[in-house]
């Protein structure tokens, strides 16, 4: 067998277009059953996407015998979210067969594109979080490093976005409804996962305390893996997900008893578990999925990490010696307690030494500065679910606090802090603090976020183990971002510098000469206007707005959150509006206002700025007046693969979160990548981004977050104050009081008044008001100038290297994880 195997992977692993059309043929005929004259695009895009499997798992192989012969330490990535979006493009272009692919598929008479675009973006994730431990497996890949995504097969990600009458409304995204061929089911590795249940209390022989976690519910624990190719094609690892499945056993013993309906809903009860990527946790039976799913994917990760030492006949002391776990924010800090029980518990292995095996195991990441944002579970319902866990989470909170006391003697206060338990009406766990106190790393995701962290929202914690404490800031991966998303941009680059910048982003510095020649330029503009013309189709096949590809495009897209302050780039839209209908003042250049994202469903707020967007391009977008100089859109159900539209074809990208509150952001290295300048406050990654390209090419403007900080301290902000001396602001504020924006739908916007104003404007969106009109001038002057944009932005691209995601990774890897490159 092992001979025959041997001979078909010679067959298949063949890189030719002759070679890929006969797997394609293979694939139709004998995996899909089709015959030629049956043949849909989605079965073209299945059957030639197995056939890049195929070379892709060939290759995984290799892998992982070229990572055992060298008794490789190997790194496992624990996330609630994988925003993968779409493969096939990717992987054609890490394995090096897109060209032959793009012939064969001409020979045929068939459109690679066109293929392509039936392929369904993988809805495993929301937004940033999950976007950044995609581009992290392409880095490990294409570095040769042993590292592998653990994460959840959701059926169904967060919602399909639609918009009707300016309202968001959330349909259901059932991204795997006709399969998806880049997973491999694993059912021979699946692991049983126990629930709820209830604990004995019994001593051992020797008479210690003995519990018996008993009467659990059991899920099972279904592996899929997608392999993960590095660019280069010799490297490829996989992303584990699981997929929950009832247990057999348990079913049967319901059917053996006569209720069969019964049976049944305890089936559909337990694939709910993996059934949708964040289920509503705004009532009880939302929150408690929520925490069976934490729980669910993280016991399934360590029994498959233990159950490989195991095999390997090592002990468990050894574990950090050849695992290092990531856990990506706090969703995964379950995994801490886990490993616990599963040493303790099922391995009889003393505290102590169990205890240092975790924390010599675990590191953590934080991804946020909101207090909100910091993961907590009601003791009730934790206790409900995870009995066992609970007293192990008190055991860790006891040792803990002694520690804490003999750090601080007395300081009640600080306990209280500091404590895994918050105490209150109902007693909260607090995950974050779970993370820090069982992990040997602490590091936050951009210099001013882990300063932040250090000095303010995690500071006791700094001060008690402050060598912990370290930045990593993010970073993306150009394969994705630059050669893939804008592959013109990517030709314009290689053919004056190379292409050794796909794999070392550093060698974009040797673009900067080529800011200063004049064809350059004219090539790099060129390159910019066809894909906001591709842009421009675009927007007007989803949403029905004409606009003019050579206006100045100005985007913002990202999750609507009220600090990400989309109402902001709404203010300054609704100043230049009235600017032009009211003072008559003509625009130096015409502007082409972009929005996209998604609100939680819950996020009342969030949603009306949607309505508001849409709205404001209703009314502006019909008023000749302003239809040659102002337009709006608003391209709804933002994922990967538009914004791999969208990001090409910014000249201006909005990164206006109010300073102090996003903790890193990516798409500001993306847009910057990509050419577009930045108009942004001193907040996340802009700060260095600034420090890269130069203050002079980008627009920076508002308050800084120690200027926050303070007047949030002395409650200082009068947004009143600023209202009353400032007649732009204003004018501005006094839209929301009218019907200007609601014709039909009267008084629907003064709600905005009033929490800008009588509720203290929370994300100081007033103070920063003039500051951002007068950046906003200044960007739109300098764009009135083609030459000296087209230098800026070149500038922006040659010296956005620090921002790949291959840096952060190499720097996680040296000095966290302590793994190698294995070629």
């Amino acid at each position: 067998m092992t001979i025959q195997l041997d001979a078909l992977a010679e067959l298949i692993k063949g890189t030719s277009a002759e070679d890929l059309k006969a797997s394609f043929f293979h694939h139709l005929k004998y995996s899909l059953g089709l015959f030629k004259t049956e043949v849909t695009a989605h079965d073209q895009y299945m059957a030639l996407a197995m056939a890049i499997r195929d070379r892709m798992v060939d290759r995984m192989m290799a892998t992982e015998s070229r990572y055992e012969a060298a008794g490789a330490k190997r790194l496992y990535y624990l996330s609630m979210e994988f925003l993968m979006g779409r493969s096939m493009g990717n992987n054609l272009i890490n394995l090096g067969i897109f060209e032959q692919t793009r012939e064969m598929a001409a020979a045929m008479g068939l459109d690679l594109e066109e293929i392509r675009d039936t392929e369904v973006d993988a809805a495993l994730g929301n937004g940033g979080l999950g976007r950044l431990a995609a581009c992290f497996l392409d880095s490990l890949a294409t570095l040769d490093m042993p590292g592998y995504g653990y994460g959840i097969n959701y059926e169904y990600g967060l919602f399909k976005q639609e918009i009707a009458n300016g309202y968001q409304e959330e349909k259901p995204d059932h991204w795997t409804e006709k399969g998806c061929p880049w997973l491999i089911e694993r059912t021979s590795e699946a692991c049983i996962i126990p629930l709820y249940g209830y604990i004995e209390h019994a001593t051992d022989r020797t008479g210690e305390y003995n519990p018996m976690w008993m009467g659990w519910k059991i899920l099972v624990g279904v592996p899929h893996d997608m392999p993960i190719v590095g660019y280069g094609g010799k490297t490829v690892n996989y992303l584990r997900l699981y997929s929950a499945r009832s247990s057999e056993t348990f079913d049967m013993r319901i059917f053996n008893e006569g209720d069969y309906l019964k049976a049944v809903e305890e089936k559909m009860t337990s694939e709910t578990v993996s059934k949708v990527l964040y289920p509503k946790d705004s009532f009880e039976a939302g929150r408690e999925l929520r925490l069976v799913q934490e729980y669910f994917f993280t016991a399934c990760a360590l029994r498959d990490i233990t159950r490989k030492l195991e095999a390997k006949g090592l002990p468990f002391t050894a574990l950090p010696d050849q695992v290092a776990i990531q856990l990506n924010d706090t969703h995964p800090s379950l995994a801490i307690a886990e490993l616990m029980r599963f040493l303790v518990d099922e391995k009889g292995i003393p505290w102590e030494t169990s205890w240092n095996v975790t924390t010599r195991t675990f590191a953590f990441t934080n991804h946020t500065l909101l207090p909100e944002a910091m993961e907590k579970w009601s003791q009730p319902l934790f206790e409900r679910v995870l009995p066992r866990h609970l007293q192990i989470l008190d055991e860790i909170n006891r040792r803990f606090l002694k520690q804490v006391a003999a750090f601080r003697p007395g300081d009640e206060a600080l306990l209280q802090r500091m404590s895994l338990f918050e105490e209150g009406q109902q007693k909260q766990i607090r995950m974050a603090h779970l993370a820090m106190v069982g992990s040997h790393s602490i590091n936050g995701v951009a210099e001013l976020h882990s300063h932040l962290l250090k000095t303010r929202v995690l500071n006791d914690f700094y001060n008690l183990w402050p060598t912990r404490f370290n930045n990593k800031t993010n970073g993306v991966t150009q394969r994705r971002w630059l050669l893939k998303a804008n592959p013109s941009l990517a030709d314009l680059i290689t053919s004056r510098i190379g292409d050794g910048w796909i794999t070392n982003l550093d060698h974009l510095r040797e673009l900067e000469p080529y800011a200063d020649d004049a064809e350059f330029r004219q090539e790099f503009t060129a390159t910019k206007l066809a894909n906001k013309g591709k842009l421009a189709n675009l927007i007007k096949r989803r949403v029905r707005v004409d606009v003019d590809p050579s206006s100045l495009f100005d985007i913002q897209a990202k999750r609507i959150h009220e600090y990400k302050r989309q109402l902001l780039n709404v203010m300054h839209i609704i100043h230049q509006y009235l600017s032009v209908v009211e003072d008559g003042v003509d625009l130096a250049v015409p502007r082409t206002y972009i929005f996209a994202g998604k609100a939680a469903p819950g996020y009342w707020a969030a949603k009306q700025y949607i309505k508001l967007i849409n709205n404001l391009a209703r009314v502006i977008n019909s008023d000749r007046r302003t239809r040659d100089l102002i337009k709006v859109a608003f391209i709804p159900n933002y994922r990967v693969s538009l914004a791999e539209m969208l990001i090409p074809a910014a000249d201006l990208s909005e990164q206006i979160s109010t300073a102090g509150m996003e903790a890193s952001g990516t798409g500001n290295m993306k847009f910057a990548m990509n050419g577009a300048l930045t108009i942004g406050t001193l907040d996340g990654a802009n700060i260095e981004i600034r420090e890269e390209v130069g203050d002079k090419n980008m627009f920076i403007f508002g308050l800084h977050a120690d200027q926050i900080d303070e007047h949030r301290a002395k409650q200082s902000y009068d947004p009143w104050e600023v209202y009353r001396r400032n007649i732009r602001v204003r004018r501005v504020v006094e839209t929301f009081n009218t019907d200007l924006f609601c014709p039909q739908e009267a008084g629907l916007f003064r709600w905005i008044f009033q929490k800008l104003l009588d509720q203290g404007d929370e994300y100081f969106h007033l103070a920063d008001l003039p500051s951002y009109i007068e950046a906003q001038e200044k960007a739109t002057a300098e764009f009135a100038e083609p030459d000296h944009w087209a230098r800026k932005a070149i500038l922006n691209v040659a010296r956005i290297g620090k921002f790949s995601s291959d840096r952060t990774i190499r720097q996680y890897a040296a000095e966290i994880w302590n793994i190698q490159s294995h070629t």
